[in-house]
C-alpha cells in the first residue's frame, strides 16, 4: 500500500535527496535565526520575513510532497493549487451575475488541462486554454445576451484562466517530460529546481531590498521594490541556480541563463499581482495560508516562472 502511494526511490537519488534536505535546512536555519534575533532584539521588524518563511514552509512541503507521492496524486495536488488560486482571483474581481455559466466552464477547464499534462499530450495541452478556451468562453458569455461590460468579462476571465491555470500547470507537465539518457533526476528534479529558485528569488529580493534598498523601481505599484533588492536577488538566484544545475539536463551556460530568467520573471509575476491588488484595493487574495494571505499570494511568482522555465528547458533539452 505504501509503495503505491509513495515514490520512495528518491531516497536512492542523491541529487534529489540533497536538494530536499537543503530546502528544509535553509528553512530551519531561517526560522531559527529569526526566532533568536527576535528574542535578542524584540524591536527588530521581522514580521514580513517571518511571514514569508512560514508561507514557504507550507509551499515547500507541498511541492516536495509532490515529488515523492504517487504520480497521479502529484498532479491532483498541483491542480488543486490552480483551483484555489483561480477561485481566489475571480472572487475578488468584478464579474457580472450573467458571467456565472462561463466561470463554471472555466472551472471545468482545470481538470481537462491537467489531464492533458498528465498524459503528456503536448500539442493539445499547449493550445487548449490559449486557443480553445479563448474561443469558447466569449461564445458562452454572448449566449446570455447581456452585452453591458462583456468586453471586460471576456478579457478578465481569460486572463485569470491563463495566470492561475495555464501558467501553474507547467509545473505539472514537468513531471510528464520524457526521460533523457544520463539525466537521473528527471521531471522531479526540474520541479524542485524551479520551486527552490523561485523561493530563493522571493526571499533574496526582499532581503537585499531591506538591507540596501534605496532606489525604488516602481513606487506607485510596489513601494518596497528597489533596484538593490532586484539586482541582489537576480545575482543570488543565478548563483544558486549554477550550483543546482545538476538537477537539470542543461549545460552550464544554459543553467545560468535559465536561472537568470527565473529571477526576472519571478519579479515580474510579483509586481503584476501587486498592481492587481492595488487596483481592486485588497492586501491579500485570500486567507489560505495563515499569516500571509492566500495561495495566489505565494504562487504569483510561480505563475510566471513556471511557463518561462518549462519552455526554455523544453526548447534547450527536449
Amino acid at each position: 500500500m505504501i509503495e503505491k502511494l509513495l515514490r520512495l526511490d528518491f531516497i536512492h537519488n542523491d541529487d534529489i535527496l540533497f536538494v530536499i534536505l537543503l530546502i528544509f535546512g535553509i528553512l530551519i536555519f531561517a526560522s531559527t535565526l529569526f526566532f533568536i534575533v527576535g528574542w535578542i532584539k524584540p524591536q527588530a521588524k521581522l514580521g514580513e520575513l517571518k511571514a514569508r518563511t512560514n508561507s514557504w514552509w507550507v509551499m515547500a512541503s507541498l511541492f516536495i510532497g509532490a515529488t515523492i507521492v504517487n504520480h497521479t496524486l502529484a498532479y491532483i495536488a498541483i491542480g488543486m493549487l490552480s483551483f484555489v488560486a483561480f477561485r481566489e482571483l475571480y472572487s475578488v474581481l468584478d464579474f457580472r451575475a450573467s458571467d456565472r455559466r462561463a466561470i463554471f466552464w472555466a472551472f471545468v477547464a482545470i481538470p481537462i488541462q491537467y489531464y492533458l499534462a498528465y498524459i503528456g499530450w503536448y500539442g493539445a495541452y499547449i493550445i487548449f486554454i490559449p486557443v480553445g478556451m479563448f474561443l469558447f468562453l466569449p461564445m458562452r458569455l454572448v449566449l446570455k445576451g447581456n452585452t453591458d461590460g462583456i468586453i471586460q468579462s471576456m478579457s478578465t476571465l481569460q486572463w485569470v484562466l491563463m495566470l492561475t491555470v495555464f501558467g501553474i500547470s507547467h509545473m505539472a507537465y514537468l513531471l510528464s517530460l520524457p526521460e533523457i539518457s544520463g539525466f537521473s533526476s528527471g521531471g522531479r528534479g526540474l520541479l524542485l529546481f524551479l520551486v527552490f529558485l523561485t523561493e530563493i528569488n522571493d526571499v533574496m529580493q526582499f532581503t537585499w531590498g531591506k538591507l540596501f534598498g534605496k532606489h525604488k523601481i516602481i513606487p506607485k505599484v510596489s513601494p518596497n521594490k528597489t533596484w538593490e533588492g532586484f539586482i541582489g536577488g537576480v545575482i543570488s538566484t543565478t548563483t544558486f541556480g549554477y550550483f543546482l544545475g545538476f538537477l537539470t539536463p542543461l549545460s552550464t551556460y544554459e543553467v545560468l541563463f535559465v536561472s537568470f530568467a527565473i529571477a526576472v520573471s519571478g519579479f515580474v509575476g510579483d509586481i503584476v499581482m501587486s498592481s492587481v491588488k492595488r487596483d481592486i484595493g485588497v492586501k491579500d487574495m485570500g486567507t489560505s495560508i495563515p499569516g500571509h494571505g492566500g495561495i495566489l499570494d505565494r504562487i504569483d511568482s510561480l505563475s510566471y516562472t513556471a511557463p518561462v522555465f518549462f519552455h526554455l528547458v523544453y526548447y534547450m533539452a527536449y
